[in-house]
């Protein structure tokens, strides 16, 4: 039982510690599917932008990397709603590394960050 408690301490203090050691990137990588026929999409996306992958609008807000490892473990602020809706189906962080801790929970469309665009 301590160490479940402990190693969700840790993965609950991830993005906050990586936040003091991390960068901003211009953009970010994004992957889509279509659960329904096994279609993927990828995106380019810079931050501020909007695009739309299948049947959802996704917004950046901001990218982040870790200084130390450009490639590795990106976060990404997501806003993602269904095209033509007003209602967010998912608003915050999404992690690269581990997409199931923060996900976005549709029926049909699944979206998770590829990593940042570094310069």
């Amino acid at each position: 039982m301590i160490r479940l408690l402990a190693l969700l301490c840790v993965f609950a203090a991830g993005p906050a510690l990586a936040q003091d050691k991390a960068s901003s990137g211009q953009g970010a990588f994004l992957r889509g599917l279509d659960k329904v026929n096994g279609r993927t999409q990828d995106v380019q996306i810079r931050n501020g932008e909007t695009v739309e992958i299948f049947g959802l609008d996704v917004a950046l807000g901001d990218c982040r990397f870790p200084v130390n490892n450009p490639t590795g473990d990106a976060f990404a602020y997501l806003t993602i709603w269904e095209t033509g809706q007003r209602q967010a189906l998912f608003d915050g962080w999404m992690i690269a590394t581990a997409p199931a801790l923060s996900a976005l929970d549709h029926s049909r469309y699944d979206v998770w960050v590829i990593r940042c665009m570094t310069p």
